[in-house]
């Protein structure tokens, strides 16, 4: 295992500046993201294009991963997290149109997996969403596989703000779900696993990793916390809005010993990326990577 970062937390630090950084710290890989460098629709920790895909070439490509290899830093995958089934046709194409071109920066690169959601409509239950991700996801797995790129999907249903209310804007969350998607789709897609998704969901962090541990192709280290106050006073079928706060890993309530337990008995042998979403270890980049270091803290004597 080698621990990384998501690079999305330094949006105006340039890559090899993150890199540089990483490395002092003693991290070993990146994830890097790559949304489109033009302005658009953004949201919270997405937006931040640490390589402009666009207008990257083989010898870009090469120039960024000879870089990073002067850093010891491995690239554990190219990140871009949209809505490829947003129920606005515009944003949905400009999803799939982008997500193609990251694919084709994965391949100069050299790196062999992309990061992203499946996405969903809110409005829809996760049935009516799976016949449209029937209709989408195919021919973008079918251009992935042509340029020798596997995708895998975050695990997060994506709930936090009544604009996504109440059925999220990703149905990759649930055994239910991820069953069908195999069925479906084989080996050409994989799971992203963050642990934190699954507390709010009471989903059996164990269980979830023997049924689906194989199916990992990277993993997500990020905490969350229950504000009980919070809960008691919203319910749980207000889905998470007002009571799951994420924290970063040791300050929440997943089970760090019994995760890394579980990855090494399914033989998990990969990249555990930390994912920054914590206001607390926000505001600076100082305040960020302050909120790295006590998470690479709380990992570290786990990977080995």
């Amino acid at each position: 295992m080698k621990l990384g970062i998501l690079t999305a937390p330094f949006p105006e630090m340039p890559l090899l500046e993150v890199a540089d950084w990483a490395a002092s710290a003693g991290f070993e890989a990146l994830e890097i993201a790559c949304w489109p460098r033009a302005t658009g629709p953004t949201r919270r920790y997405a937006g931040t294009s640490h390589i402009d895909v666009a207008s990257l070439d083989s010898g870009k490509a090469a120039e960024i991963m000879a870089a990073l290899a002067e850093r010891n830093m491995m690239v554990s995958a190219l990140a871009y997290y949209p809505n490829p089934l947003s129920p606005d046709a515009g944003l949905r194409r400009d999803a799939a149109e982008h997500l193609r071109k990251v694919m084709v920066a994965a391949e100069l690169m050299g790196v062999p997996l992309v990061n992203t959601f499946c996405g969903g409509d809110a409005s829809k239950t996760v049935d009516d969403n799976w016949t449209d991700a029937q209709a989408v996801w195919p021919e973008i797995l079918a251009f992935a596989e042509g340029h020798g790129v596997k995708v895998a999907f975050e695990n997060c249903p994506m709930i936090f703000s009544y604009d996504e209310w109440p059925a999220g804007h990703n149905i990759a969350y649930s055994p239910y779900i991820w069953r069908r998607m195999f069925d479906a789709w084989g080996d050409r897609i994989g799971i992203n696993f963050d642990p934190s998704h699954l507390i709010w969901q009471m989903i059996d962090q164990g269980r979830f990793i023997r049924e689906f541990g194989d199916r990992f192709r990277h993993v997500h280290a990020k905490d969350l916390m229950i504000d009980r106050d919070g809960l008691y006073e919203r319910g749980i079928m207000s889905l998470g809005i007002g009571w799951q706060i994420p924290r970063m890993p040791g300050l929440g309530e997943v089970d760090w010993s019994g995760f890394f337990s579980a990855l090494y008995r399914v033989g998990y042998d990969g990249p555990i990326v930390i994912e920054h979403e914590d206001r607390r270890f926000e505001g600076t980049d100082e305040k960020i990577k302050r909120g790295f270091l006590l998470a690479r803290d709380v990992l570290q004597p786990y990977v080995k």
